[in-house]
Parts: structure tokens; sequence; C-alpha cells
């Protein structure tokens, strides 16, 4: 039987994927509120468990994302370590996973020319995520927290779609678990009710490509070092 894919639409969602990356430095224009719109309508098209769409979008503009740029960062920088996520965090890196992070952490690091043991520098780069880099606008995503692994395995396909949709319209972003740390402060600032967990943040907005932040792009394994074949 002749396959009848469009190859317009297979290279256009290849083109997508191999141009995204994590922004971490953003101009401070904002993005027309009509294509955001644009981009959350896209991104609902995601498939989920019997439909169930167990997202929610909290999406922050103008001075909104001044004021909890300015009321998160400063909540981080009080409490420190005290991190309370509504979602756990991997127990551990272990193995190739642990190589990984590592090179990706060495890649933006010298990018911007922090050095090994250099903790404070590190630090401060670190703050930054709760600054949201500086971006114009920050989406939190919740899950209905009753839908547990798969609930928030649907919401991360919804995420998968918003960044490529936003990419598609030249909207720069970079998903951040960092914001879900303190999620006890993100429910209590937008009024987050309990039956929904905190699951990420989206930064998001126009890229600063100029910034050393945004001059290198991570790696990606090739299918043959996570693709098992078999013809049982």
């Amino acid at each position: 039987m002749e396959n009848p894919t469009d190859t317009r639409l297979s290279d256009a969602l290849t083109e997508l994927l191999d141009s995204r990356w994590s922004c971490r430095a953003y101009l401070p224009e904002q993005v027309p509120h009509e294509t955001i719109v644009q981009i959350l309508d896209t991104a609902q098209r995601s498939a989920s468990w019997c439909n169930t769409q167990p997202w929610q979008v909290i999406v922050t503009e103008g001075d909104g994302t001044e004021r909890f740029r300015t009321a998160l960062s400063a909540h981080a920088a009080d409490k420190g370590g005290d991190m309370q996520p509504d979602v756990p965090m991997p127990a551990e890196y272990t193995g190739v996973h642990l190589d990984r992070r590592r090179e990706s952490g060495w890649q933006l690091y010298e990018a911007l020319g922090i050095g090994r043991g250099d903790r404070a520098a590190s630090a401060r780069q670190a703050q930054k995520n709760f600054e949201l880099f500086g971006a114009p606008h920050c989406a939190v995503i919740t899950v209905d927290a009753a839908q547990g692994a798969y609930g928030a395995l649907d919401t991360g396909l919804y995420v998968a779609h918003f960044l490529l949709a936003a990419q598609s319209r030249g909207v720069s972003a970079i998903p951040q678990a960092a914001l879900a740390t303190y999620s006890p402060f993100v429910r209590e600032y937008f009024d987050i009710p309990s039956d929904r967990a905190v699951l990420l943040g989206i930064s998001f907005g126009w890229a600063d490509r100029g910034h050393p932040a945004n001059s290198y792009r991570t790696r990606r394994a090739g299918i043959e070092q996570v693709v098992q074949w078999s013809t049982r």
C-alpha cells in the first residue's frame, strides 16, 4: 500500500523540533495577546487519555508578569532550599541520564563564563529561574491532582505542543520545573485550588539571540541508544 504521507508536514515538524531550544534570555517586548491565544489554541489540540484534558493554564502579561517575577524571586531567595513541589522531583540521576544532565549544565556555564567550582556564580544563574529569565510572559501549568502520573503524562504532551506552537510563531520558551519547587507559594499567589497540582511553568517571549545563554544547543541521543527492536 502506498504511503500517503505529506512530506511537507513531516519536514515542517522536523524543522520545528530542530530549531527549538530552551531560551534563557529574552527581550522585554510583549508578545501580542492574539499570538498567545493562537499558541494556546494550537496546544489545546493535544491528545490525552480518554480526552480528559487534565491541564489548566495561568498566563501572565504586562505588569502581571513583573509582579509575579518580583514576588517569586524574593520568595526563592528567602526560602532557598526549602522546596515543596506538588509532584515529587526525581530521586536521583544515574548513568547516562546523569551524564546528559551534567553536559547540559556545563554547556550553559561555559557559555556564560562560569568556571567549575564557582558556586556563587552558579547560584546567581540558578536564581534567574525565578526571575523567569527576564521573559515578558509565564504560563503556569497545573494538572488535575487525582489523575496522578497519567495526568502529568498527558499534561507533558500539552507542554510539548505548547513549545512547538510557540516556535512555529517565532516565540521562544523554556519549560521550568523550578517554579513548581515552590508550589505552595505559586498556589497561594494565583489562588489555585487544592485539587490541582502545580506541574511547571513555561517562560516565553522574544529571544535575546545575542545573549551568551542562548548561544549553544544541547545534543540528542541517536535512536540506536534509546530504541530496541523486537521481532517476537
